[in-house]
C-alpha cells in the first residue's frame, strides 16, 4: 500500500495489516468500520483520505466529529498523517464568522468541522459538496433520525461528483433496525468488523481485567424502596386494567416506548381511556425514576429530586407527590438526608481508589458516573479524602453548574494527560472519541444498560498497556440489572455485525464469470 498513496507519512505512520486490508476496502465501497477504540480508526481514515486526494488531485475531504474537542483531536491527526501542507488541514466551527468559514471552505484541502456547522452552511449556501471525494463520519453510531450527519449524508450522495463514505465507530448498537439505519442513512454497501478476538488485532490488543464490587442494599434504602414500588405497581395494575399489555417488570425504555404509542393512538382517536392511561405513564416515569435514583445514587440525589417536583405544576406530579405512599417515602428520605446518608457505593469507591493508589501512586483513573451531581458529589468526597482528582463534564444552561466549555474540557484532559492529578471523574462527555491517555483503571459508578455506552467507557483503558474495569454494583437493584443488560446486548451485538459484515461482503467471482468478462 505504501507504494500506491505517496500522499501519506508511512516514515512516521506504520499502519497494521489490519488497518490496511479496512481501508483497501473503504476505498472502494461506502464502509462502516466497527473497530474497538484505541485499535487506530483515525490512521485508516488517514489512509483512505490520502487515497483520494491523490486520485482527485483537485477534490477536498471533509471529516465530521460530534464536538469541537474531538474536532482539534483530528485537525492535529490530520495534519501529521498527510503529507500536504499543514495550513490546508483547516478547522470549521460555528464560532467563526460566515464569510470567514467561506475563505476556509475554499483553501482548505481537508475541511474538519462539527456536523451542525455544516449542515447549517449547506443551507445557507455557503457550501456545496461538488468537490469533495471522501467524507468522513466519526461516531457513526449517531446517524440516525433528525442529527445532522443523515442531511449531509443525503446532501453529499446527490451533489458529489465522485461520492465515497467512511463511517467510524467502536459501538453501533446492538439494535437491528438502528444499525440498519445507520447504514441506510450513510447509503453504506461494506461493514468492516473487527472485535477484540479477532486474530489480525489480537496482537495488538492489550489484557483487560475485570472486577465487579458488590455493596448491600442498607436497610434505610430498602424501606423507601419498597414504598415507591407499592406506589409505581398499583398505578401498573391499573393500566393492566386499561386492557394495555404491560410487562410484570418494565424498564424504563419499555415505558417510555409504550407512552410513544399511546400518544399516538389518542393523537388519532381522542378515547379518554388512553388520556388516562398516558396520565398514569406519566405518573410511574416519574416514581421509576425516583426508584432508580435511590437504587444507583443514593439519597442526596433523591432528595434533590423530590424538591424539584415540589416547583412543578403538572397534574401527574401533583398525584404522586399527594400519594400517601410517596409522602412517607419523601418523609424517610429527608430524615436520612437531614443525617448525611451516602449511598454505600461512595464509600466503596474511596478505598478502591485509595487501593490502586497504594500500588502505583502515579495511576491514572477514570470514574464514570451518569448524573452530573453524582460527579460533584464524588469530586468532593476524592478531595477530603486527599486524592488529587478533577472533573470533565459538558456545558449546561444552568445557573448553578455550567460545567464545562470544550476549551476547558481539553485543558482538564492535558493535565490528566501530564500526571497533574490521579482521577478524572466524568459524566457521559468522556466516552465518545476524546483522545483521554491511557488509564490504570476506568471504574464504573453505576451500570449502563446501553451496550455502546458500555464498550465506550470501557475502551478508555487496555489500549497500549494492561488495564482493568471496575463496576460498583448494588445488590438487588437497577446496578446489577443494567449490568447483564449492557453484557447481553453487547453480545448481541458483535454478532450482528458479524452478519452484517457477511451479508454485505462483496460476492467473489468465479473462474467463469472471468472468462465470460463477467
Amino acid at each position: 500500500m505504501s507504494n500506491s498513496i505517496n500522499l501519506f507519512d508511512f516514515e512516521n505512520f506504520k499502519p497494521r495489516l489490519y488497518q490496511e486490508l479496512i481501508a483497501a476496502t473503504a476505498m472502494k465501497r461506502n464502509t462502516l468500520v466497527v473497530l474497538p477504540t484505541g485499535l487506530g480508526k483515525t490512521l485508516i481514515a488517514g489512509l483512505v483520505a490520502a487515497y483520494r486526494l491523490q486520485k482527485y488531485p483537485k477534490s477536498k475531504v471533509l471529516v465530521l466529529a460530534p464536538t469541537r474537542p474531538l474536532c482539534a483531536q483530528h485537525q492535529k491527526a490530520f495534519r501529521k498523517m498527510l503529507k500536504i501542507p499543514s495550513e490546508s488541514v483547516v478547522l470549521v466551527t460555528g464560532r467563526i464568522k460566515p464569510e470567514k468559514r467561506k475563505q476556509l471552505y475554499s483553501v482548505g484541502k481537508v475541511i474538519v468541522s462539527t456536523p451542525q456547522c455544516i449542515k447549517n452552511d449547506l443551507e445557507r449556501g455557503i457550501l456545496d459538496l461538488k468537490d469533495f471525494s471522501l467524507v468522513v463520519f466519526d461516531e457513526a453510531h449517531r446517524c440516525v433520525k433528525d442529527y445532522a450527519y443523515t442531511h449531509i449524508a443525503k446532501e453529499y450522495v446527490k451533489q458529489s461528483l465522485y461520492p465515497l463514505i467512511l463511517g467510524l465507530t467502536a459501538s453501533p448498537g446492538g439494535d437491528v433496525d438502528r444499525v440498519k439505519e445507520i447504514m441506510r442513512n450513510l447509503s453504506i454497501e461494506a461493514v468492516e468488523v473487527r472485535t477484540e478476538d479477532d486474530p489480525d488485532v489480537k496482537p495488538y490488543v492489550q489484557k483487560t481485567y475485570v472486577d465487579w464490587v458488590y455493596v448491600s442494599f442498607p436497610e434505610e434504602f430498602k424501606r423507601i424502596q419498597a414504598l415507591l414500588k407499592e406506589a409505581s405497581n398499583s398505578r401498573l395494575e391499573l393500566l393492566r386494567n386499561l386492557g394495555l399489555d404491560v410487562p410484570k417488570k418494565p424498564t424504563l425504555k419499555e415505558l417510555l416506548q409504550l407512552n410513544s404509542r399511546i400518544a399516538n393512538y389518542y393523537e388519532r382517536t381522542k378515547d379518554r381511556s388512553y388520556g388516562m392511561a398516558l396520565s398514569l405513564l406519566a405518573e410511574i416515569i416519574k416514581i421509576e425514576h425516583a426508584i432508580e435514583l435511590l437504587e444507583t445514587q443514593g439519597i442526596k440525589p433523591l432528595h434533590a429530586y423530590f424538591c424539584s417536583l415540589e416547583k412543578q405544576t403538572s397534574k401527574a406530579t401533583k398525584k404522586v407527590l399527594n400519594d400517601p405512599r410517596v409522602r412517607d417515602a419523601k418523609i424517610l428520605v429527608e430524615r436520612l438526608y437531614e443525617q448525611g446518608y451516602r449511598h454505600p457505593k461512595m464509600d466503596k469507591l474511596v478505598s478502591v481508589i485509595k487501593r490502586i493508589l497504594a500500588k502505583d501512586p502515579d495511576a491514572r483513573i477514570i470514574v464514570f458516573a451518569n448524573y452530573r451531581s453524582t460527579v460533584n458529589e464524588i469530586l468532593k468526597r476524592l478531595e477530603e479524602e486527599g486524592i488529587k482528582a478533577r472533573k470533565l463534564v459538558g456545558q449546561a444552561k444552568k445557573e448553578v453548574d455550567k460545567g464545562l466549555k470544550q476549551e476547558e474540557q481539553i485543558t482538564v484532559l492535558n493535565e490528566f494527560r501530564y500526571g497533574f492529578f490521579n482521577v478524572l471523574v466524568a459524566s457521559s462527555v468522556g466516552e465518545e472519541g476524546l483522545d483521554i491517555p491511557e488509564v490504570s483503571a476506568v471504574i464504573f459508578y453505576e451500570p449502563v444498560p446501553s451496550e455502546l455506552r458500555r464498550v465506550q467507557r470501557r475502551g478508555r483503558t487496555g489500549r497500549t498497556m494492561p488495564g482493568k474495569v471496575i463496576f460498583l454494583l448494588t445488590k438487588g437493584t437497577r446496578d446489577e440489572a443494567y449490568y447483564w443488560a449492557s453484557w447481553h446486548r453487547e453480545k448481541k451485538m458483535k454478532k450482528l455485525m458479524y452478519a452484517l459484515k457477511k451479508e454485505f461482503q462483496p460476492k467473489s467471482k468465479s473462474l467463469t464469470d472471468y472468462l465470460k468478462g463477467g
